[in-house]
């Protein structure tokens, strides 16, 4: 059986984590699931994996959690290195419309003039997976965005 060539895109930081299948360039379907990044992500990409031809693989590099990006980046480098699936990134704030993104308690990372900063007491934005995707907005550099208080 011939399966279908997709771009996914997952957004480990936020909740629940959000998923999306891009047929060329299109969503064609979105998976929500709740739970810690260590369990659901090997779920779901085993039925991804097994339902699917995946020829990238496009995920949100923070700021967020810290855990969730970090178990995110060495999963996607992994499935880049040993099943040859290009891995692409975008920061936190292209799924989001730049609103602000949850940090530690009462915490947001904001992103002016391309700083990201951190402020206090905001309303966190609403993350999404666009219904079309262009790949030249995505960057090769997957590096997690850790954003960090000063000491």
């Amino acid at each position: 059986m011939l399966r279908p060539s997709v771009d996914i895109i997952v957004i480990p930081i936020s909740k629940p984590m959000l998923v999306g299948i891009y047929e060329n360039n299109r969503l064609i379907k979105t998976i929500k699931k709740e739970g810690l990044t260590s369990d659901i992500l090997p779920e779901i990409f085993d039925g991804l994996l097994r339902d699917y031809e995946i020829k990238r693989i496009i995920y949100a590099k923070g700021p967020g959690s810290f855990m969730a990006i970090k178990l995110a980046y060495v999963f996607f480098k992994t499935l880049e290195i040993t099943k040859n699936i290009e891995f692409l990134s975008a920061d936190g704030f292209y799924f989001n419309k730049n609103a602000p993104i949850k940090a530690v308690g009462n915490s947001f990372f904001v992103k002016k003039d391309d700083i990201i900063s951190i402020e206090k007491n905001l309303k966190e934005g609403e993350f999404f997976l666009p219904e079309k995707i262009d790949i030249s907005d995505f960057s090769k550099d997957t590096s997690p965005l850790y954003v960090l208080k000063a000491v």
